[in-house]
């Protein structure tokens, strides 16, 4: 792993005081009861990533309310923004240009209520994908995968590019449910940031399904 710079205060801030994350966007989304034509066509309807393009007046304004009552680090409206994801609305095409307004959109209401004393940051997220690289229906062959390691990394990639393009101050692979998956992520990011000659703030939660602390995938 090379050593390249961080372009991010995030640690700075983390070892001198406890940082307050945001709350839910998708809940904030549906108490603005919006149509179909705010996500741009009834074949967009329900895809919040959209609003970054249609509506970023509501993303932004959803950013600033958490801004407003003290938390420090807003998650970027990206959580569907994969290329493969996407392709369910049928724009694939849009996963760069959807990062990069919603880390930009964030940045602006971060830039707008930071202080010195209290600086805010912006974390682009990654979510897990409705895709699982350790789940096959035949155990015994990975060939039936739905999608391979190398197609997820690169999903992974066009988005990390498009949320540090836009000005992220660290990245969030979260609500994780399979531990390969994640490393896809992690593996994509790191070659991202080589390519970029750049290095962020990298976080990672999972998404563990009962009592017995797994995952959906079955990893402890």
């Amino acid at each position: 792993m090379t050593s390249l710079p961080n372009k991010s205060g995030y640690l700075d801030a983390l070892r001198s005081r406890v940082l307050v994350f945001d709350g839910a966007m998708g809940t904030n989304i549906q108490r603005h009861h919006l149509t179909a034509e705010d996500f741009g066509g009834k074949s967009l309807e329900g895809c919040n990533d959209h609003l970054v393009l249609t509506r970023p007046d509501v993303i932004q304004g959803i950013h600033e309310s958490f801004l407003a009552v003290g938390c420090d680090v807003v998650e970027t409206c990206t959580f569907q923004s994969t290329p493969h994801r996407l392709r369910e609305w049928g724009i694939e095409e849009k996963a760069h240009a959807l990062n990069v307004q919603a880390a930009r959109i964030a940045r602006a209401a971060c830039d707008k209520y930071a202080t010195p004393e209290q600086p805010r940051f912006v974390a682009g997220s990654i979510g897990p994908t409705t895709k699982t690289l350790s789940i096959s229906p035949d155990v015994n062959n990975a060939a039936f995968r739905a999608i391979t390691f190398d197609e997820m990394r690169d999903a992974f990639k066009d988005q990390a590019r498009g949320l540090i393009d836009g000005g992220s101050d660290l990245l969030l692979v979260e609500t994780q449910i399979d531990t390969l998956n994640a490393k896809a992520a992690l593996v994509a990011i790191d070659e991202v940031f080589e390519e970029k000659g750049l290095r962020l703030p990298l976080m990672v939660s999972a998404t563990l399904t009962d009592r017995s602390g797994r995952t959906l995938s079955g990893q402890t």
